[in-house]
């Protein structure tokens, strides 16, 4: 019993320590660090929770030890902070920096690969931004924490109500061709079917090998966008 209570103390003590000096890691690392703004931000966050978590669990971790391996990786964070601030250089090397994948309303396939995205990626992260079609975007930009911020085209940008005129839509802008393949699944929902799409290419003078992304659009349009589009990605 007076073991058992040893125990239930020894484990309570280590839970307050570890929170007190857990608390005071995060004030002094500062809110970019709580806030992940990058990829090693997110890294050393979790490994941090996970050694405080480790102290207050394992039991047979001495205290001394363990809070030197605590306060050495809080420190750490923070150098590495200091230095980003201070040197662009190494800010570069450490955090990366961000890289357009849709330049002029252009998607830029190369800078995408170097990112290892695909399209469905990029669609889903132009969806968290409630954007549904990729015409509607000027320039996208990917973000060192994986973020994507976007520019939107001039006539998409938000309008007033009384500016507005309601047209019913046809469709709900939806991929047809990804990474130049058909989506078959997507033209048989649309009660669509290749021979259509075959012709829409046509009228717009390409076929269907030069084609990296296609789009049907609310009105029924097609946003077409080439292979291989003569722009370097810049960084």
């Amino acid at each position: 019993m007076e073991t058992e209570i040893l125990s239930f103390f020894e484990v309570l003590s280590r839970v307050v320590a570890a929170f007190v000096v857990l608390l005071l890691m995060t004030r002094i690392m500062g809110k970019k660090q709580v806030s992940q703004l990058t990829y090693f931000n997110y890294i050393t966050g979790i490994t941090i929770g996970a050694v405080a978590a480790s102290i207050t669990i394992d039991t047979s971790i001495d205290m001394v030890d363990a809070f030197v391996s605590l306060i050495g990786w809080s420190v750490l964070t923070i150098l590495v902070s200091f230095i980003n601030l201070k040197s662009p250089k190494a800010r570069i090397i450490l955090d990366g920096e961000p890289t357009i994948v849709i330049k002029d309303g252009k998607i830029l396939e190369k800078a995408l690969k170097g990112e290892r995205l695909n399209m469905d990626d990029l669609s889903m992260l132009l969806r968290e931004q409630s954007i549904f079609s990729m015409q509607e975007v000027n320039y996208a930009v990917l973000e060192p924490n994986g973020q994507l911020s976007v520019l939107k085209k001039v006539d998409s940008q938000s309008v007033s109500k009384k500016d507005i005129t309601y047209v019913k839509p046809l469709y709900i802008p939806t991929e047809i061709i990804v990474d130049g393949k058909i989506v078959p699944h997507n033209l048989s929902k649309l009660s669509l079917n290749q021979s259509w799409l075959e012709t829409q290419l046509q009228q717009f003078g390409v076929c269907l090998q030069d084609v990296f992304y296609a789009e049907i659009q609310s009105d029924g349009t097609l946003y077409i966008d080439k292979r291989q589009d003569n722009q370097s990605p810049p960084r």
